[in-house]
């Protein structure tokens, strides 16, 4: 939505004075390979879309919190001083939840009119989650930095920690940390490459020398609080504690290098415990050698680890589904495809893939065909690019 109608959608429902008005903005994010590898300690190789939330607020004079979105007609109205009580919503629970623990991390909490607006499709596994909460605190540690008389830009960093830590203790899925990273710290037309151990990272200057990222939406919504994303942390834990038996310097399954895997495996018998182990340590094999590949120019290198990471997640970790599966086997069908894989945490979401140019229009053409005619679901395509991460709008 235009900020020009942004602005007219904010008055009609809060009212008032084109006065004190901030935009801010933050991105949805696509993986490109490394996937459930994050709260494993590993490597990921992600990157900030250009669709967003866009969020226009106002600071009140009172200690009321009034949320809007541009796509819905319901208001949330919350107390500051009882944010701990609002993790039922439908809508506003991710918002409510950034808020309050910015709160308890120090920040100064103000009354706030906020309308929100979305262009990253909720339930798509492009992280329609992350840019709600990095947006929303960014806008809450701008004017809380402001207020305070602080100078000093916001750490985007830890706007990423404080919106990991807000999905852990109010929304209860203990999501790693890589799509708040990649919303806060994106860099337009570069990927992320980094080690969630110790938040290190570089940028990758995204060359495809005439592809083109296709992502593909299967419309079929995923919801991490009711999937078995919980349940597939607790196996890596459980697989973790059992190799450091052997290697107890240990501290997590990314300190774990794919030979030292194949050495100490066998003390693993707990048959679903290895796969989901062996995907791990493998993904994250596979993002060290896509960075090499991208990093001299082997796009077609680069494709055939994303046919093998979606190959993994699908056999190892079991994280896909029907939509996912049909539309990347659709998708290696088709002449100009490189590499095709799901992105995101799975159980529906989206898939990714690497398209000679050439061949979009045909690729969105016949996979979408194939995959209405098999799942009965119409899915939506993005031809995309990577764009900048969480930042204040002027206008």
């Amino acid at each position: 939505m235009e900020i020009r109608e942004m602005k007219q959608m904010f008055f009609e429902y809060f009212g008032g004075e084109d006065k004190n008005i901030r935009f801010f903005a933050s991105p949805g994010r696509v993986n490109l390979i490394g996937e459930h590898t994050d709260y494993n300690g590993g490597f990921v190789f992600p990157g900030a879309l250009k669709m967003k939330t866009t969020i226009m607020c106002r600071v009140r004079d009172d200690k009321k919190i009034r949320l809007m979105a541009t796509d819905l007609k319901i208001m949330v109205e919350a107390d500051i001083d009882n944010l701990a009580n609002y993790k039922d919503l439908k809508w506003g629970d991710y918002q409510l939840g950034t808020i309050y623990e910015m709160m308890c991390n120090g920040y100064e909490v103000m009354g706030m009119d906020m309308l929100y607006d979305d262009t990253v499709p909720h339930g798509s596994g492009l992280s329609s989650s992350a840019a709600i909460e990095v947006s929303t605190a960014l806008c809450v540690a701008t004017l809380s930095n402001e207020k305070k008389g602080i100078t000093t830009p916001v750490d985007m960093i830890e706007m990423a920690k404080l919106s990991q830590m807000a999905e852990h203790n109010y929304i209860g899925v203990k999501c790693g940390i890589m799509d708040q990273f990649s919303s806060a710290m994106g860099k337009e037309g570069h990927a992320i490459f980094l080690d969630c151990k110790d938040l290190s990272y570089k940028y990758v200057k995204l060359n495809l020398d005439g592809k083109k990222i296709v992502i593909a939406n299967t419309n079929k919504k995923h919801s991490l609080g009711n999937s078995a994303y919980n349940q597939r942390r607790m196996e890596c834990e459980k697989g973790l504690e059992i190799l450091k038996t052997a290697m107890p310097e240990k501290t997590c399954l990314g300190e774990i290098s794919l030979a030292e895997f194949d050495m100490h495996k066998h003390l693993i018998d707990d048959e679903i415990v290895l796969k989901r182990v062996e995907h791990v340590i493998s993904e994250d094999d596979r993002v060290l050698k896509s960075v090499e590949a991208l990093g001299i120019g082997d796009v077609k290198e680069f494709g055939r680890l994303m046919n093998a990471s979606h190959d993994s997640l699908r056999d190892l970790y079991e994280v896909t589904c029907l939509e996912l599966d049909t539309i990347v086997d659709e998708a290696r069908k088709i002449k100009g495809t490189l590499g095709a894989r799901m992105t995101g945490a799975g159980f529906g979401g989206s898939t990714v893939s690497i398209v000679e140019a050439d061949y979009v229009d045909e690729f969105i053409e016949k996979v979408g065909k194939a995959y209405t005619e098999i799942t009965g679901l119409t899915a939506d395509f993005y031809v995309t690019e990577l764009g900048d991460g969480g930042r204040e709008i002027l206008a």
